[in-house]
């Protein structure tokens, strides 16, 4: 009995509905199951964020146009949540009906919607109500949602997750002193983001410091930024209770006893696997999610996953660059293999933050010596001066003959700078031809070139024989045009 199906995508995520629309583009016919999943957000969840993010950002730029001589018509201009959550709100719309269910039919999509798991027998399949879907390959992409850590006494106090932010006037109606629990870029940024609109924030961290995956130079910008903007930080304390008194929420966060009107939880995240009978099929999982190879097939070599389905940060882009990976693989001959060293990454902060690669930390422990790293001040960029965004910086990661390693950029239009990095890294681009390109003079980009040349003249100082070579011929050509 033949297959129905080339591929059947489990998950209506960001990259489930990427991987069906590739897929149909290459004529395979393809079926795409929207799992009704607890809290499947994807994008969403980024757009809602980067929003906010934006609009703060907009906030501050308005002090400064005050401070350099642009007229404010109207005093005390400030941040409007209910305002901020109807713009993203309708972002998020706008964006949404690119993938609405008739334009997925319309690219040869079979949208099925409904609670689904895996069969073995008779034959493999994944049955969706009464129908089995067969098929050559699977795609799980389903997402992950936050869970709620093990608190005594939070479900009894309350509380909010980042998904609550956005439901009808929550927003608005959100008390003036803040708790934020987690270490991740969401919190991270939501703490920030609150803090502009004056409210007391309190960010209560378990690690001993923020973001201990990124450049402790640039981890320590941000939080310094943080505290800057008024947010209070407590490392090393992770919360054990939550209780309320007097009409207020009190956490005891390590030796600390933490006041709050509301307590905000971000939580880490979860695969979302419940009830797809994966051990039914041979698909082995642990705490952290689906376990894949690096041709991003499971156990069971006729299913493949993609996203935060199988841990780590929740990133659409990287997500994306995954399921391309899994469908081609699923489609032809299982031959392509992840590689996440030049896929780059943002967190929308004040200033924002982005990396690329290795930490310098990383490129030591691998390279050893054949590891340098050069630095520019953003202070030292025209643009960032006329602009008066001067916080921050540019680091490279590089070996002696000018590959780079990784790159780290906390300051403005960080974002726009890393891709450019990235492509470099993934093109095998040197240092060498960088500093040979001209950059548009007032441009944030000039940053990248002047590392370039940096490192030349770092590699020119510890390279004697060929100073002494050049001291000799200019002395030479001196005399002889004497």
């Amino acid at each position: 009995m033949s297959v129905e199906y080339d591929l059947v995508v489990i998950g209506g995520s960001p990259e489930g509905i990427f991987a069906a629309i590739a897929a149909a583009s290459l004529n395979a016919r393809v079926a795409l199951v929207e799992q009704p999943f607890k809290v499947c957000w994807g994008d969403c969840e980024t757009i809602y964020h980067s929003t906010f993010s934006h609009i703060a950002h907009l906030s501050r730029q308005l002090d400064m146009a005050v401070q350099i001589g642009v007229y404010q018509p109207t005093p005390n201009l400030g941040i409007q949540l209910t305002q901020v959550a109807s713009w993203a709100r309708e972002v998020n719309a706008i964006l949404s009906e690119r993938h609405a269910p008739a334009v997925l039919a319309s690219l040869g999509i079979d949208l099925i919607r409904g609670s689904g798991e895996f069969c073995r027998l008779p034959r493999q399949a994944f049955v969706v109500g009464h129908k089995k879907l067969r098929s050559r390959k699977y795609l799980i992409a389903t997402d992950s949602h936050f869970v709620i850590p093990d608190i005594l006494g939070i479900e009894a106090v309350g509380y909010l997750t980042p998904n609550d932010l956005w439901q009808e006037d929550r927003l608005e109606s959100l008390p003036g002193n803040l708790s934020i629990i987690g270490e991740s870029p969401v919190a991270i940024q939501l703490a920030q983001n609150f803090s502009q609109t004056g409210r007391s924030v309190t960010l209560i961290v378990a690690d001993r410091h923020l973001l201990c995956a990124e450049d402790l130079e640039a981890a320590r910008l941000i939080q310094a930024q943080l505290e800057a903007s008024g947010v209070e930080i407590l490392l090393e304390s992770p919360v054990t209770q939550v209780l309320r008194i007097d009409g207020k929420k009190w956490l005891q966060a390590g030796d600390r006893a933490i006041e709050a009107d509301e307590i905000i939880l971000v939580g880490k995240r979860k695969a979302n696997i419940d009830g797809l009978n994966l051990e039914g099929v041979g698909v082995r999982f642990d705490d952290r999610g689906i376990q894949l190879n690096e041709k991003l097939q499971t156990t069971n070599p006729r299913i493949y996953a993609c996203g935060s389905v199988a841990g780590g940060y929740s990133l659409s882009h990287v997500a994306r660059y995954e399921a391309s990976i899994a469908l081609k693989n699923a489609l032809f001959l299982p031959l392509l293999k992840v590689d996440y060293r030049a896929i780059p990454y943002v967190m929308f902060t004040n200033p924002p933050l982005a990396r690329v690669g290795m930490t310098e930390a990383q490129a030591k422990r691998r390279y050893g010596k054949d590891v340098w790293v050069v630095k520019q001040d953003f202070k030292a960029s025209d643009r960032a001066q006329l602009l008066g965004e001067t916080t921050g910086f540019c680091k490279l990661v590089i070996r002696e003959n000018g590959e780079i390693l990784g790159a780290h950029v906390v300051g403005p239009q960080a974002g726009e700078l890393i891709g450019a990095i990235a492509l470099a890294m993934k093109n095998k681009i040197k240092l060498s031809s960088i500093a040979s390109t001209s950059f548009p003079w007032l441009t944030f980009s000039e940053i990248v070139q002047k590392l370039a040349l940096e490192w030349q003249n770092q590699r020119f100082k510890t390279n004697k024989t060929l100073q002494n070579f050049l001291e000799n011929l200019f002395t030479c050509l001196r005399d002889f045009s004497s």
